[in-house]
């Protein structure tokens, strides 16, 4: 009866922690400004006890890579397995651009898809977003071209933007030796590389070509110009991406403020949105740039482009990029890759 009654009292013990525990990961979840997906609320609370701060301390550029790439890691699962990937260069404007191209199992002219890597243009790599680009190209059935543009501050505004320009043309010409189809050639970014994305797009419309079947913008920045909408009012700390982050990278990418309104640099301020590619664009619920990046979506909408746009619920920035705490990465690639499919028809 004794033993008996010590593992009653265990048990009830026991079960009380759970249940507390359980109800106290719970309510990490609520804020004042949305419910978070309970893999977020525990990140962001690891984030917040840590003190985890890229740039604290005065780290260097370099130092900032080396614990960005460490943290990533973490948050990243199982490589897909690709048929081809190839790692190589192209004459940029400014020297040899590295590239890293995935090729999966399929026929001949398949879409070609240009990836720009995200990172405040400060920080990311190929290695950054090969778990990405490997899930586009085998679940799209598309040639991915990942690029290695030049980060700054060590190569300030318009070197990175010089680089993704370069990638279209190098690409325009040389798909089909890759067996990509030329007539099919999309950009995509996230973040600093739907930045980027947005850009090139504008750029290969008003440089008359190449052609770019598609543009796909995962939660991008498109107005560098100010930060003070509502998404950057809700969520501009304590969210992953901080307003404090952004203010950082912009001085890194942009320490001449003349640059902030360039339209390559900040695409929402551009006068006109016509005869720009189809588009789809991505946004996070709780993000510091899903204000913006759903005023650009409806800006091309009204420009009478054919735009897609998606909010993610529950979601924070990057979340396409954790692949290890988040299904809906693979529901966002999933949904990538139906808008590829689904083109023709748009």
């Amino acid at each position: 009866m004794k033993i008996g009654k010590k593992m009653t009292v265990f048990i009830v013990i026991a079960t009380f922690l759970i249940i507390a525990g359980i109800g106290l990961v719970n309510s990490l979840k609520y804020t004042e400004h949305g419910t978070l997906h309970i893999n977020a609320a525990i990140l962001l609370k690891y984030i917040e006890l840590s003190k985890t701060d890229l740039f604290a301390d005065g780290k260097t550029p370099a130092e900032i890579r080396v614990v960005s790439a460490t943290g990533g890691s973490i948050l990243k699962g199982k490589p897909t397995p690709v048929e081809h990937i190839r790692d190589t260069t192209f004459p940029g404007p400014a020297g040899l651009v590295p590239i890293r191209i995935y090729t999966p199992q399929t026929q001949t002219k398949v879409p070609v898809i240009i990836y720009f890597h995200g990172g405040g243009w400060v920080i990311g790599s190929l290695d950054s977003h090969d778990n990405l680009c490997r899930s586009l190209a085998t679940k799209s059935s598309s040639i991915v071209i990942s690029v290695d543009y030049r980060l700054a501050p060590e190569h300030a505004y318009p070197a990175a933007i010089e680089d993704a320009y370069a990638a279209l043309l190098w690409t325009y010409k040389n798909a089909a030796t890759i067996n990509g189809d030329s007539a099919r050639i999309l950009v995509l970014g996230d973040s600093a590389g739907g930045n980027l994305a947005a850009a090139v797009a504008l750029m290969a419309r008003d440089k008359n070509g190449p052609d770019i079947y598609a543009q796909i913008l995962i939660y991008p920045a498109v107005n560098l110009a100010e930060f003070n909408t509502e998404s950057h009012r809700k969520f501009g700390k304590g969210f992953y991406l901080t307003k404090r982050y952004m203010e950082k990278f912009r001085s890194l990418y942009l320490p001449q403020t003349k640059d902030w309104k360039d339209i390559y640099v900040s695409p929402l301020l551009a006068g006109s949105l016509i005869n720009l590619p189809p588009a789809m664009v991505l946004t996070a619920e709780l993000d510091v740039l899903r204000t913006e990046g759903e005023a650009y979506a409806l800006r091309l909408k009204n420009a009478g482009v054919p735009t897609r746009n998606k909010r993610y619920l529950g979601m924070i920035h990057g979340f396409v990029n954790m692949d290890r705490l988040f299904g809906q990465s693979e529901i966002a690639i999933d949904d990538i890759s139906d808008f590829i499919r689904e083109l023709p028809s748009l």
